[in-house]
């Protein structure tokens, strides 16, 4: 009895109820498929609408809700702001600042609206072509925590 199958103890989580799962769609009625329009850029930072469109995109999808262009809710928004400098004394780390505002719109009516703010370090590199591609990463993993926290909270409103 010391040594148990992998299917029996596969069969016997699977009889206790035990399951993985992404969570219920806890959005309004009518924003089962949502649409992420292109976001206005307010910043100097060329890319960041697009980074944060897509990471809201991908979130979406994620957990079964992305759309297209004909789904009847859609988020749209802008990225407010974007800075960035040295987090460190002998600035060998950076901080990026992110805001960005955004609102879902259901058949046409806004149904809720958000903002919110995320900061990422990262540490310089060892020439200005690298800590500028680390500065890109930082920003990437900012506009996907940004997805996140901005998907929940409309979540967290109905």
């Amino acid at each position: 009895m010391r040594w148990v199958s992998p299917a029996l103890l596969a069969l016997a989580l699977s009889a206790c109820g035990y399951s993985l799962s992404a969570g219920k769609n806890r959005l309004p009625e009518g924003a089962q498929r949502i649409f992420v329009r292109p976001f206005e850029d307010r910043t100097t930072d060329a890319d960041a609408g697009a980074l944060v469109a897509a990471a809201l995109r991908q979130e979406l999808a994620r957990r079964g809700a992305g759309g297209g262009s004909e789904a009847p809710a859609r988020i749209e928004g802008a990225v407010e702001e974007t800075s960035f400098g040295a987090s460190s004394p002998n600035g060998a780390t950076y901080r990026i600042a992110v805001t960005v505002s955004a609102r879902l719109v259901v058949d046409g009516k806004v149904r809720a609206e958000q903002r919110a703010r995320r900061e990422e370090d990262w540490l310089a590199g060892q020439d200005p072509l690298e800590s500028e591609g680390r500065r890109r990463l930082a920003l990437r993993r900012a506009a996907e925590a940004l997805a996140r926290e901005i998907v929940e909270r409309f979540e967290a409103v109905f």
